[in-house]
């Protein structure tokens, strides 16, 4: 009996900056675009976390 492709395990999608991008199909690409566009949310939410904090240790320390 074939094994269906939905029964494989999918490998985990993972970009490393400036790697070779013309052997990737339209969906692999659009795949990471999002991806990414998820990393950039989640890196800009912890900076904005760390820039309270700094900020409010700034104030308390000035006070």
């Amino acid at each position: 009996m074939p094994m269906e492709d939905d029964d494989r395990p999918r490998k985990k999608v993972t970009h490393e900056i400036g790697q070779d991008l013309s052997l990737l199909s339209v969906e692999e690409l659009t795949e990471r675009v999002a991806l990414l566009k998820i990393e950039i949310v989640r890196l800009e939410d912890a900076a904005n976390k760390k820039r309270a904090s700094r900020d409010a240790a700034d104030s308390f320390f000035k006070s």
